[in-house]
């Protein structure tokens, strides 16, 4: 896996611009009418990691690549998209291609901005999407049917799966829930895997709020919540606007302003780990003179496929996976430290990595 990609998404005038300026401070355009995102703006950002800091001061590295997300900030979906109103179709394509959906929801008032419903309701908003959403997903699936309905005269037994998972998958949609929330195991998603469902991507709600909201929940916060709660999914509290004035500080500046809010970290902090989270991910390192690095993989990978996300000589090659704790390293301060302690261990290609291994792969060229 690359960068983690995870598309913004909403209703327009939401806030999703606006936190995608903040969090990328790419510039994207932001405006109180509908449609001023029509091609989806794209940034990239590092993911917060302290570790990196202290490891490459550790190994007088030369250089420091964190690992990174890459958020793509769509434009505002309405009612109506799934048959084409708005931008709908081209919209939809690009939610598509995302890892990860980040679906931001109104959750303050203000007189200034518009609404398109001219009302503040979260859960009316996110219907309005997650229908749109089921409704496209219905078509490929109806799609699919048609597609695999051919197969089954030959007596595939494959075909048969597919179509009693897709049946179950089409019911759901038809009552406008997403396909997520059937808790399908992996063997019926890998069978359905070519749908590429928009309903099926992992989803957090980011509930956008007013800085007064922050040090304590709103009522429109707590409806979204219980939402979540059903959904199992997660929700992320951030404001924006504040978001938009943190990206304007240096490190320091940023930090004491978040003290002050009572924060102890930003909301771009909270949405990238709460991201990770959500796609099962997370970042083992490397470190030396020339480089310290965080790598992404998923939470219970083996490390030679670990190995093979630095390069596919040293998967190909694997010997051995030289690893030690961070915080071991850390507290004794060098690997050699490490080692004298025997807490340098050497893992072989089944050893399932955990995060924050600081590793050196063994491998034969």
């Amino acid at each position: 896996m690359s960068s983690l990609e995870v598309g913004i998404v909403g209703l327009p005038n939401v806030g999703k611009s606006t936190l995608f300026n903040a969090i990328t401070k790419a510039g994207a355009e932001a405006a109180n009418y509908p449609f001023c995102t029509i091609e989806p703006n794209v940034g990239v950002v590092a993911v917060p990691d302290p570790r990196l800091e202290i490891l490459t001061k550790l190994y007088s590295s030369k250089k420091t690549t964190p690992a990174s997300v890459r958020f793509v900030d769509i434009a505002g979906l309405v009612k109506g998209a799934s048959k084409g109103e708005g931008l709908g179709n081209k919209f939809l394509e690009h939610i598509r291609q995302v890892d990860a959906i980040a679906h931001v929801v109104r959750c303050f008032e203000d007189e200034n901005i518009s609404h398109v419903a001219d009302t503040i309701d979260p859960l009316r908003d996110i219907e309005t999407i997650q229908t749109e959403l089921c409704l496209a997903d219905l078509e490929i699936v109806d799609k699919r049917l048609a597609k695999v309905a051919k197969l089954l005269k030959s007596g595939s037994k494959e075909a048969k799966l597919e179509t009693e998972i897709l049946e179950r998958v089409k019911n759901f949609l038809d009552e406008a829930k997403p396909a997520r929330n059937l808790n399908l195991t992996d063997d019926e998603l890998f069978l359905i895997r070519d749908a590429n469902l928009l309903t099926l991507k992992p989803t957090l709600y980011i509930a956008n709020v007013a800085e007064d909201d922050l040090a304590e929940e709103n009522s429109y916060v707590k409806k979204v919540r219980a939402l979540a709660e059903i959904e199992n999914a997660q929700v992320v509290v951030i404001c924006a606007k504040v978001e938009s004035e943190i990206a304007e500080l240096d490190a320091d500046e940023a930090q004491e302003f978040l003290a002050d809010l009572g924060l102890e970290s930003s909301g771009l902090d909270r949405l990238i780990h709460a991201a990770f989270d959500l796609l099962g991910l997370m970042t083992f390192l490397t470190a030396g003179p020339d480089e310290c690095r965080a790598w992404t993989i998923k939470k219970g990978t083996p490390a030679v496929k670990a190995a093979g996300k630095i390069h596919s000589d040293i998967e190909r090659g694997f010997i051995r996976a030289e690893i030690v704790n961070y915080d071991d390293l850390i507290k004794l301060g060098s690997v050699t430290a490490a080692r004298d302690k025997g807490l340098v261990r050497l893992e072989g290609k089944d050893y399932v990595m955990q995060d924050g291994d600081v590793t050196y792969f063994r491998f034969n060229v």
